[in-house]
């Protein structure tokens, strides 16, 4: 009989070795005639134990990481492939408590599936949201997703169901989905994971966009620095074409829809949906000028469905279960669950989809045990690279996009990267300005020069040169950023900078009034 083994194709499994286990473990029980099925899964997400190895026993999956290759051959001797206890043995992987304490909606088949198996998708309620989908009027399918409380997961979070909306009532010859896979933030990953992890889930989210919506077209902008994801989509839009999910007659419902996959200019400022349909026609990324919104005029000047990977990968568990369903999950008007992302100085570094509620400090402890480095916890920037830094006076409010604009800071995609108490405040602020001032489309005067200036006053601060007239004039600077550019790239530069000079001015050599008189 069979035994079913599993080793994850994840970007990140890849990088830590899983293809020279994988080997291993084919070559090991060619050796010892036992009778494996490799099964090439995603990445559960827990990253600190990748390679992680499972095998399905009558018990469940077992889990066993991080495995090497060197290990393989202790494993077999312990019959690891019937669950045989070894030292790197984990136990049932559902009951590791960094994923039992999760509600993983989206991420439901992250990790349990071959990514390019169609039957394994559809086994575990693959395309039933589909289904539903072309069952019932195209309002309708608008109107649940409008009832679910989806909002954007690309950092913006403006409810889905209003730019479906908008394009649906449009009459056009031609309408457009687009999906913005060009994921560029610091300490994110949550797309590329599901690109490559449960291909045909984004494949499933768009096409009802597409049918909701009445485009016909759809293109992903996948991140060029994304070679896995690329390759693993282009696959599976190939075979779901070949099954009848995409093309001319979408399972006999004579509903239309395609998808082309086209890869990223290498620019962050493409992140920003109009540079993003500048880049898709061929032309330089840089940021138009709203009105008109892409919804009424957006790729090649047609309406157009902009979202991003987990907004998209979102949409099939709403239709598949209802929006009821994904109400339950969140708080006020962050409804459904976030896949959250645990980087930088953290012990258990990994992916975690919790609902709208939960709070930093659970994140960073109860999941993620602290800091790597063992030393106290001193900043976290949670919204990538332009969100704000958290002092430690906020980690227990609840992650709900309100809250947090509330006190200055962004959700954002989720991503959070954790700095321990060795961290330049003052260093960090500076780096926002000069990664702006690189990335800059250049278009608007407050994004392209204010950036240049922002390095200089913050060098000219933390060199006392006039300190208290500097720091006036970097809040003037900033004030000008957030209200006059064009996009999120200007106005959102400040968030760090402002963040960490309000909360650490200390390490800006600011004395401030209760120092002092300490």
């Amino acid at each position: 009989m069979s035994i079913k083994v599993f080793v994850p194709r994840d970007s990140a499994a890849l990088a830590a070795g899983a293809d020279e286990v994988a080997a291993a473990i084919v070559s090991g029980a060619r050796k010892r005639g036992v009778d494996v099925e490799l099964v090439r899964n995603g990445s559960r997400g827990l990253f600190w134990l990748e390679p992680m190895v499972e095998v399905a026993t009558a018990a469940g999956r077992i889990a066993y990481g991080p495995v090497e290759a060197g290990d393989v051959d202790a494993l077999f001797d312990a019959s690891f492939h019937s669950g045989g206890a070894h030292a790197l043995k984990l136990g049932l992987t559902d009951d590791i408590p960094y994923l039992h304490k999760q509600e993983r909606l989206t991420f439901a088949r992250m990790g349990v599936t071959d990514p390019l198996s169609l039957a394994d998708y559809e086994a575990h309620e693959g395309y039933a949201g589909l289904r539903r989908a072309l069952a019932m009027p195209a309002t309708e399918v608008v109107q649940q997703v409008l009832d679910s409380g989806l909002r954007g997961r690309g950092g913006a979070a403006f409810p889905a169901g209003i730019k479906w909306k908008t394009v649906a009532a449009l009459q056009a010859p031609q309408k457009y989905v687009v999906c913005n896979a060009d994921e560029g933030d610091s300490g994110t990953y949550s797309d590329r994971m599901t690109m490559e992890g449960d291909p045909f889930m984004l494949i499933e989210g768009m096409t009802i966009a597409g049918v909701a919506s009445g485009a016909t077209e759809g293109y992903i902008y996948i991140r060029s620095e994304y070679p896995h994801a690329v390759a693993t989509m282009t696959q599976a839009i190939a075979a779901a074409e070949a099954a009848g999910f995409l093309g001319g007659d979408i399972l006999g419902s004579g509903k239309s829809f395609r998808l082309h996959v086209r890869k990223a200019a290498g620019s962050y400022v493409c992140g920003e949906e109009t540079a993003m349909l500048e880049s898709l026609e061929g032309k330089r990324g840089i940021v138009r000028a709203k009105p008109p919104i892409p919804a009424i005029k957006g790729l090649f000047g047609k309406p157009t469905v902009i979202n991003n990977v987990i907004t998209f990968a979102s949409v099939p568990v709403i239709l598949a279960k209802g929006p009821g369903f994904y109400q339950h999950y969140g708080v006020g008007r962050s409804r459904g669950t976030l896949p959250i992302q645990l980087a930088g100085n953290i012990k258990y570094g990994g992916l975690v989809e919790k609902a709208f509620g939960v709070t930093l400090r659970e994140l960073m402890y109860d999941y993620g045990g602290g800091s790597a480095s063992g030393r106290p916890i001193k900043a976290v920037q949670v919204g990538g690279p332009l969100g704000a830094y958290v002092p430690e006076s906020q980690w227990d409010i609840p992650l709900d996009y309100e809250a947090y604009a509330a006190v200055g800071a962004v959700v954002g995609h989720g991503g959070i990267v954790v700095h321990d108490d060795t961290a330049d405040m003052a260093r960090l602020a500076r780096y926002a300005m000069e990664f702006c001032a690189i990335e800059s489309c250049g278009k608007c005067t407050p994004c392209r020069i204010g950036s240049t200036r922002g390095v200089e006053v913050i060098d000219k601060i933390t060199a006392d040169q006039n300190r208290p007239q500097q720091v006036k004039l970097l809040r003037d600077l900033c004030d000008t950023m957030v209200n006059g550019s064009l996009c999120a790239m200007g106005n959102m530069t400040p968030y760090p900078v402002l963040s960490a000079l309000n909360h650490y001015p200390q390490d800006f050599g600011i004395i401030t009034p209760d120092r002092k008189a300490a």
